[in-house]
């Protein structure tokens, strides 16, 4: 019987996350790294992910910063690439990367409901099909996808009115679940967390104009915190998970709920 202590241990693993140079997606590899896993940071913005790969590996981990856009099928194949040659493994995709755009839906400008839905869904489905192929290579991996609880149920336009962000977000919760499905045959774990609001840099604005509504959604009265997703995403990227798929994981204080 292996101790708790052991199974949420990812010393000597090599975690990918996409878009995790800023916001939830470097708390989530913060935490990540703190249980021991080597972290890749995935982006555009390259300079971004070298700085955030810096302060992680005061931690003690490996890590690398790849530039990549992740809706360019041949740029996340060449970003895997880059993580064999340095880790020559890898045990952890985190589809984080994502964007909204704020727009009553009668508004809604057809060319951004289409770069939200490239970069929320159809980046989640190239980077889970590159580095899936080397999860079924290895007869094990996990993924994990981030959605949010906005694609688990409407939310008040006057806290926030993104319904291509919405959409995109449901939409990738029952591809967590049908992937669950479909690669549980290759002892991959596919799950999905649902943060609610967390504040970040690129929401603060949105945050500030609309507090009140935000902090009223949630029972406790309070958005995420610094600290709110580490332990869903360690548990999810580690051993203490191997029985868990296709689950979706709310983060929200209980707003999807209420």
């Amino acid at each position: 019987m292996t101790s708790v202590k052991n199974l949420l241990n990812l010393e000597g693993q090599v975690s990918v996350i996409t878009g995790g140079a800023t916001g939830i997606g470097l708390q989530m590899a913060t935490g990540l790294a703190e249980a021991g896993s080597n972290i890749v940071l995935c982006s555009r913005k390259v300079e971004v992910c070298e700085a955030s790969c810096a302060e992680l590996e005061k931690l003690g981990v490996k890590t690398l910063a790849v530039a990549c856009d992740v809706t360019q099928p041949d740029q996340v194949e060449a970003m895997k690439d880059a993580v064999l040659k340095k880790f020559n493994r890898v045990d952890v995709l985190m589809n984080n990367a994502g964007r909204a755009w704020v727009a009553a839906p009668e508004d809604m400008p057809l060319e951004r409901w289409q770069q939200v839905m490239d970069l929320n869904l159809n980046a989640a489905l190239i980077c889970a099909q590159a580095i899936g192929r080397e999860f079924i290579k290895q007869k094990r991996g996990k993924v994990i996808n981030i959605a949010s609880i906005a694609g688990i149920v409407g939310r008040n336009p006057a806290a926030y009115s993104s319904i291509a962000y919405s959409t995109s977000k449901g939409a990738l919760v029952h591809f967590t679940r049908d992937l669950a499905v479909k690669w549980a045959q290759h002892n991959i774990q596919v799950n999905c967390i649902a943060p609610g609001f967390f504040v970040t840099p690129l929401n603060q604005k949105l945050f500030e104009r609309n507090q009140e509504y935000l902090e009223a959604e949630v029972p406790s009265h309070r958005t995420g915190g610094a600290d709110d997703l580490k332990g869903a995403a360690v548990l999810l990227a580690s051993q203490a998970s191997n029985h868990i798929t296709g689950v979706i994981l709310p983060v929200d204080g209980g707003t999807s709920v209420w």
